[in-house]
């Protein structure tokens, strides 16, 4: 029996992350309940998306205009440069409003497992601004995993030689968290970050 055009639906939206097959179905039979209104409008709300969504040259973040309505803000400060893993990272730190500087995704971190080398991290922009001497500062703001901190540790030794500061985020107890509910990992990069009371 083939496959009817809402159980195609379903299975895309399945794909989704997040949304399992369950999840999905609720959702399709979301916008089910008013085809023209719901489904139409986010169909055309996609669509237009796809066809105008940009990486921006500046930094690789995802936009409908290149450079990013970040990069192009004349109120950020530029020689402030967060360097992030992903989009998703970038777009975090964006709704948390705790970065006024500009940033770099570098689209990985480094993975002889996945065969991610140096060659494969987007760090031309930044290396090209240092370069330039715009640069004050660089916060690494990588996850707290074996590739993060060798990324971390591979980026603080490219970027010595110029002289920029390079800071990176803490980690450890995160605010509201119970000590006996952290893993092992967590507890030890807290108390390795403490800092005097």
């Amino acid at each position: 029996m083939a496959e009817s055009q809402i159980d195609r639906l379903i299975t895309q939206m399945s794909r989704l992350p997040g949304l399992g097959p369950r999840s999905a179905r609720r959702a399709v039979l979301s916008l089910l309940r008013d085809p023209q209104g719901r489904l139409l409008t986010l169909a055309r709300a996609m669509e237009e998306t796809a066809r105008s969504v940009k990486t921006c040259s500046a930094c690789g973040n995802l936009d409908t205009c290149d450079p990013c309505h970040i990069c192009a803000d004349p109120h950020r400060d530029r020689e402030l440069v967060c360097v992030v893993e992903n989009v998703s990272d970038l777009w975090a730190l964006e709704r948390a409003a705790v970065h006024r500087g500009i940033y770099l995704v570098l689209g990985g971190t480094l993975s002889a497992l996945s065969g991610i080398g140096p060659e494969n991290l987007n760090t031309e922009p930044l290396l090209g601004r240092i370069q330039e001497g715009q640069v004050r500062e660089v916060i690494l703001a990588l996850g707290a995993t074996v590739e993060g901190a060798t990324t971390m540790h591979w980026l603080q030794e490219k970027l010595r030689p110029s002289g920029v500061m390079v800071s990176q985020v803490a980690q450890g107890v995160p605010v509201g968290g119970a000590l006996d509910l952290l893993d092992d990992g967590t507890l030890a990069a807290a108390l390795g970050a403490r800092r005097p009371a």
